[in-house]
């Protein structure tokens, strides 16, 4: 073989191995990803959100920072961001459990941010003191007391659709949208549920926590950009969002 033609066959090997290389940097950025927002489910369903805050979110200055957990609007200051997870209670009798599936996530070309959607399902419940319970719809309660208390015990779907940015080696929470899908009382189903006026409670909740006493969001930071399309007994469904496609650089598609 001439000098040529082993140069040749060096410089196709190289661009192989770069290729993939770059593969499996972008394979092992993918499962990092995942990693984090399965993370996020195990540590919000432990009422454990202060981890979330230390080891999940983005710094405090970052740019860009941004929540919305329902149509109400959008937050973009990140101590105000961070306030829906500091604080918060382990209530006696409460349980959620939210998990996540169907998973859609793309890694940016240039490898600074990534992006992912998911589908969650789950149920949230609690029980809530009587003199509490006067202040809340009675459409969210079961009909019957446990121990003297108002039931609540919710099934719930969203789909989660979040940005992540890599700061100092290591993906962060930068963005991050809930699209509501339906809600249903373990007793009800979602479509009769849905009939019931509660947008305007349930867009100023953020949670129930000691003895079932609701705790509401802060005013929001700005208006909602695109509405959620929560499940209406008059409305047809659509794809919202549409999933990640692969992309070359970071592009705003969950507002």
């Amino acid at each position: 073989m001439t000098t040529e033609g082993i140069e040749e066959r060096l410089a196709a090997l190289e661009a192989r191995l770069t290729a993939a290389e770059r593969a499996a940097i972008r394979a092992q950025d993918r499962g990092d990803v995942e990693n984090v927002f399965s993370r996020y489910m195990h540590y919000h369903n432990a009422f454990e959100d202060e981890r979330i805050v230390d080891e999940l979110w983005v710094r405090r200055g970052t740019e860009g920072v941004r929540s919305q957990y329902n149509d109400d609007g959008v937050y973009t200051d990140w101590d105000t961001i961070m306030a829906y997870h500091k604080g918060r209670p382990h209530p006696v009798g409460k349980l959620i459990l939210h998990y996540t599936t169907t998973p859609v996530i793309e890694v940016a070309a240039d490898g600074t941010t990534a992006k992912g959607l998911w589908v969650m399902m789950g149920l949230e419940s609690g029980l809530t003191e009587p003199a509490e319970a006067e202040h809340i719809p009675p459409f969210f309660f079961a009909k019957e007391d446990v121990d003297g208390r108002k039931v609540w015990a919710h099934w719930v779907w969203c789909k989660y659709g979040v940005d992540f940015l890599k700061q100092d080696g290591q993906w962060r929470i930068w963005k991050f949208r809930c699209f509501e899908v339906a809600r249903a009382p373990y007793d009800e189903n979602w479509i009769s549920f849905a009939a019931h006026e509660r947008a305007d409670y349930e867009a100023k909740l953020a949670y129930f926590g000691e003895d079932g006493k609701p705790v509401f969001l802060p005013p929001v930071d700005g208006p909602t950009v695109t509405p959620s399309q929560p499940y209406r007994i008059d409305t047809a469904q659509h794809l919202l969002p549409e999933p990640p496609q692969p992309y070359a650089e970071f592009e705003d598609t969950f507002r």
